[in-house]
């Protein structure tokens, strides 16, 4: 059982350590905040005084804290010298390889990953979690990651390409979400619960998982000719946008930058096309 430090104990750092007690390994924590360390302690964790002694304690050195910059002013006082350093931090692929640059300077081996679930979800077998860097690291440690999730991914050398994965496959979040909300809303404007709506929706994206493949092999070949769901088919949104927010009074503002780019996609000619065309649209930004 390799030992392993943990640096960071918000909602997801705290889960990783938990796992990390749970399944056997000897687990050294250091927060900011002191206080978020007790319920970790209690559970047989080693709090440090401060991060270096955090570093210190282990050559496994796990950082999971909001960004990029903020692990690396958490790590700034410590001797990264020998340490094998794997980051779970939201950042751009472009501070990915800051960050590595810094650390691989200052004597580190650096992964770089990204947890793609709910902190409640580490642990389980079907929850993915990716990493970048070199090859070599990722091998040395992999049983000790997989702990964290059965979906466990090396993505390539490049250490970067986690932070590009994650800013590419997060992109979907946020549009889904909202959505939904603003569903949620409009059901409620009517005296309906929000409840009662969820198994449609589950439904609904159960049909957008099933055409990502679709879509995926149409934006790779550049073969947009198979116009069953047409870029101009989604052209009567803005005006159905309109009247729901006049009968329900949910803003649905937030839509027209997505009515635009359809607009741009019909004026470029993929009016015809499949509504993967928009990729092609996305990569001339306006």
């Amino acid at each position: 059982m390799n030992s392993v430090t943990v640096i960071g104990l918000g909602s997801m750092g705290r889960a990783l350590a938990e796992t990390f007690l749970a399944t056997g390994h000897p687990t050294t924590v250091w927060n900011r905040t002191p206080a978020k360390a007790a319920p970790l302690v209690a559970l047989g964790a080693v709090q440090a005084a401060d991060a270096a002694a955090a570093v210190a304690a282990n050559p496994l050195i796990v950082a999971c804290l909001s960004t990029f910059e903020d692990t690396r002013a958490a790590l700034e006082p410590a001797d990264l010298r020998g340490r094998d350093l794997v980051t779970l931090n939201s950042g751009s692929p472009a501070g990915a390889r800051a960050f590595a640059a810094w650390a691989v300077a200052r004597g580190a081996r650096v992964l770089a990953g990204a947890v793609k679930n709910v902190p409640s979800a580490v642990g389980a077998a079907d929850t993915l979690l990716y990493y970048s860097g070199e090859r070599a690291v990722f091998d040395a440690y992999e049983a000790t990651l997989r702990v964290l999730g059965g979906d466990t991914v090396h993505l390539g050398d490049d250490v970067d390409l986690a932070a590009l994965y994650e800013m590419a496959v997060g992109a979907t979040l946020l549009p889904a979400l909202t959505g939904f909300f603003q569903g949620a809303a409009a059901v409620q404007a009517r005296g309906l619960p929000v409840a009662s709506m969820v198994r449609y929706s589950e439904k609904w994206l159960d049909m957008i998982r099933s055409q990502l493949p679709v879509y995926a092999k149409e934006i790779d070949s550049g073969d947009y000719g198979d116009g069953a769901s047409a870029v101009k088919l989604f052209l009567s949104d803005a005006e159905l946008n309109a009247e729901f927010t006049k009968e329900t009074g949910v803003d649905t503002s937030w839509q027209a930058p997505l009515d635009d780019l359809v607009r741009r996609a019909v004026a470029a000619g993929h009016g015809e096309d499949s509504i993967a065309a928009l990729t092609e649209v996305l990569r001339k930004p306006s």
